[in-house]
């Protein structure tokens, strides 16, 4: 029998891409009147639920909910109590999907009986400017995001590859049973945390290669930096609810930038210290600057250069001070057990 399948979206001011995400989502080959559609609204203040109504009155598998509390955790929780889905596929609206995801997604999460299975996120510019190029380049190579397989992985002869993280997802409805539900205080890194919850309970989570997802990046570098930043403030707090550390390639941007401030400090008490922090420094910008060469002349378009190098000098710094300033506020002072929410500015 064909599974229902309820698809929940966190959404807030999306004007400008919900009506293609939904267009993407009735493209779908999967069978309509299997299909739940869950748009879970963090108060917009744009037409974006203007937009929505329009399309509640036309199919009822539409659905508008709230979300007083705006950020993606709480709407991801408001989601799954609402689902009525056996299986349960998180969307962002910020993305193209191939007529054949649902469908696909279903087949590989019974076919391999794992607890979470997604497509690749081939990340695209946000519009046709220099910057919005240059940082869509940046997040899609090993130099801008580590050993993330699901953005980095290339063409590959296998069906499926075992990994720790998938975009999105996609999820039997008792697996948030089992491993309960996504941390509303985690702002950003909800989903690292559960996928990381399923793997040390003895679950199995799978990247499908041939499932490409288009994903619109941020178009301009504050964005970039707020994005970035917010990954690294939370990444303390991922490491305290686990209570353990994750995957090395969060914690590069960290090491990097401890490698600067540290010898810099202790160089103030005996100065040949000092000599670590320009070597790292060294190191790291003829690093920075041969691998943005090489994009660039990738692309073919070589005046990408200098936006190239920026978007990842911005991503790597933006989160080393994020992770930094986490550790003060997590680590150090508590504040996660003296807020139920942590606030922090929207980066969309």
């Amino acid at each position: 029998m064909t599974p229902l399948v309820t698809l929940i979206c966190p959404i807030r001011n999306e004007e400008k891409y919900i009506e293609s995400f939904l267009q993407t989502i009735f493209l779908q080959d999967y069978p309509k009147d299997k299909i739940q559609i869950l748009l879970i609204d963090g108060l917009s203040t744009d037409r974006t639920r203007e937009i929505i109504n329009t399309y509640c009155s036309i199919y009822k598998n539409v659905i508008l909910l709230d979300n007083p509390n705006k950020t993606v955790p709480y709407a991801l929780n408001i989601g799954i109590r609402n689902a009525t889905g056996d299986i349960i596929i998180r969307l962002d609206a910020h993305a193209i999907y191939p007529p054949n995801y649902i469908s696909t997604l279903v087949y590989y999460l019974e076919k391999l009986n794992a607890d979470n299975v997604g497509g690749v996120w081939e990340t695209i510019p946000a519009n046709s400017g220099l910057i919005p190029k240059s940082i869509a380049k940046a997040l899609s190579t090993p130099f801008g995001v580590g050993n993330a397989t699901y953005r980095v992985v290339k063409e590959t002869n296998l069906e499926y590859v075992e990994v720790d993280t998938v975009p999105f997802g996609c999820y039997r409805k008792s697996v948030f049973e089992k491993y309960g539900l996504f941390d509303e205080q985690l702002t950003r890194n909800q989903d690292n945390e559960f996928n990381e919850r399923i793997i040390s309970g003895g679950g199995k989570i799978f990247l499908i290669p041939s499932l490409k997802i288009q994903y619109f990046a941020r178009e301009n570098y504050s964005k970039l930096f707020k994005m970035f930043y917010q990954y690294g403030y939370f990444g303390p707090l991922v490491d305290i609810k686990l209570k353990r550390f994750t995957r090395l390639r969060r914690y590069i941007p960290t090491l990097f930038l401890l490698s600067l401030i540290i010898p810099i400090f202790l160089g103030l008490f005996w100065f040949p210290i000092f000599y670590i922090s320009i070597f790292s420094g060294t190191i790291y910008f003829i690093t920075l600057l041969t691998v943005s060469v090489y994009e660039s002349l990738k692309t073919k378009n070589i005046i990408l250069f200098p936006f190239i190098l920026s978007a990842y000098f911005i991503s790597h710094i933006s989160y080393g001070l994020g992770y930094l300033i986490g550790f003060y506020d997590f680590v150090l002072q508590k504040k996660h057990k003296k807020l139920k929410k942590i606030e922090v500015q929207l980066s969309r």
